[in-house]
């Protein structure tokens, strides 16, 4: 039996030192063979020469860019599976490059911890693409305004998602807290999509009065009711062959769940107070900040709807859960909005940018979208410092889910016998420990502490 070929990666980095660590921190012999190129227009002469399984490019290059790398590579080779890098990935490039077929869109500074695991993964499918001989279709580019911005983990997952969904037809519901942008997810998956040319439509069912919500999605005839004095043309008519984005989706009554169910189970529809069924194409971005599965439980909520729904999740992270985006953002609405009022531009302090970092942020985004406009219109100076932002005192203790989870951690404490501050503290270092037990640097962030005190805490 012949012996198995080992799979090959294509290094391609202006930095020779950093190709000869990505050699040395990838291949292995008998297994995986690493090539390098230092230059774009060499690496395709390469692809068009040599079966290459995995592509591990920078954004970066010469005489053009990764992305362009991508697309010439896999116009020779569907089979390809690219990894693309650099230092801060822009939404943009992370759709885009998703779109294009990138496998991962990966962070220059977290290649030493995940460019392994990230390289395993893109093997492993890759050979599973040849076996079964896939092809895959590539995607156009589209130039859409995102105006979704991050650069922290969690929230660059957020985009490669909306690469790989904006491109098909299935619903997709959209799962976050108040403020933490879930119409800007269904805005960039619009203008990614096919829909694109047509105005995506926002409703959010939980301003609309329940007896007027039927109305508003699909519309009514005259004298269907007190007050209809005329035809209304209703949502889902005005959004054809575009993407209609429910919001606060939790909050629809019951009657108006029904017909939604049978617009998305058949296309079709009628207005209020009609027979006659009208036939829609709209795509469904539905969101909502409530658990759906207990709303069902509790009777509110339609099962069949939920899983008409949630084809496709996104699950939107709390702004607490990505700190390395808060001087990004609180940058981005500084300059929007003194832009915006023909103000001088002003800046944020570090220690600004700290206590910032420091806050819980309960509202999200948007809190802090306007903490820093009511920083703005209070500042005296090009420099904003702590004391020029307006941050809520107490926003723990207003926090319930806090005070409720710090009163059942004290109901159990120890009676007599120990200290209970130290219990308390002892019981905060075990729970990030066991949510990171294999990260203690995160879980010493989680508590504001560094890992030598974590440890000493541990001791």
């Amino acid at each position: 039996m012949a012996e198995q070929a080992p799979q090959t990666i294509l290094a391609v980095d202006t930095d020779h030192d950093f190709l000869e660590w990505v050699t040395k921190h990838l291949e292995i012999e008998g297994e995986v063979k690493v090539l390098r190129c230092d230059n774009a227009q060499k690496a395709v002469k390469v692809v068009q020469k040599t079966q290459i399984d995995v592509l591990l490019a920078a954004f970066t290059l010469q005489p053009f860019e990764g992305i362009e790398l991508l697309r010439q590579a896999r116009a020779s080779d569907k089979n390809i599976v690219p990894l693309l890098y650099t230092n801060s990935p822009s939404t943009a490039q992370i759709i885009d490059a998703t779109q294009q077929g990138a496998r991962d869109v990966l962070r220059k500074e977290s290649l030493p911890f995940e460019l392994r695991t990230a390289a395993e993964s893109a093997l492993q499918f890759s050979e599973s693409l040849r076996s079964s001989e896939e092809r895959k279709t590539d995607m156009p580019k589209i130039d859409g305004r995102v105006k979704m911005i991050g650069v922290s983990r969690p929230i660059q997952e957020v985009f490669k998602t909306v690469g790989r969904v904006a491109q098909s037809e299935a619903p997709v519901l959209v799962i976050g807290e108040s403020g933490t942008g879930k119409e800007l997810v269904a805005h960039a998956i619009h203008e990614y999509s096919p829909r694109r040319n047509k105005e995506m439509i926002a409703l959010n069912c939980g301003a609309i009065p329940d007896n007027l919500l039927e109305s508003e999605l699909f519309g009514h005839e005259k004298g269907s009711f007190t007050g209809a004095s005329a035809r209304r043309i209703g949502r889902f008519e005005q959004c054809d062959q575009s993407t209609l984005f429910l919001d606060e989706i939790g909050d629809m009554p019951h009657t108006v769940q029904v017909k939604l169910l049978r617009v998305l189970q058949e296309g079709t529809f009628s207005r209020v107070g009609s027979n006659e069924t009208l036939k829609t194409d709209v795509r469904i971005v539905a969101a909502t900040n409530k658990d759906l599965t207990k709303e069902i439980t509790e009777g509110r909520f339609r099962e069949d709807l939920y899983y008409r729904l949630n084809v496709i999740d996104i699950q939107l992270p709390p702004l607490r859960d990505r700190l390395e985006d808060i001087p990004v953002l609180a940058q981005f609405f500084l300059e929007r909005i003194t832009k915006k009022q023909g103000m001088a531009q002003i800046k944020l302090s570090e220690t600004a940018i700290h206590s910032l970092k420091q806050h819980h942020w309960p509202g999200n985004v948007r809190e802090l979208e306007n903490t820093i406009a009511r920083a703005c219109a209070l500042s005296t100076t090009d420099m904003l410092l702590p004391e020029d932002i307006p941050l809520t005192k107490g926003a723990f203790e207003s926090d319930a889910k806090i005070k409720e989870a710090l009163s059942t951690l004290l109901s159990n404490a120890p009676t007599s016998g120990q200290n209970i501050i130290e219990w308390v503290q002892s019981s905060l270092v075990q729970l990030a420990v066991n949510e990171s037990p294999d990260n203690l640097k995160e879980a010493a962030r989680k508590l504001g502490i560094d890992v030598a005190e974590l440890k000493t805490h541990q001791g």
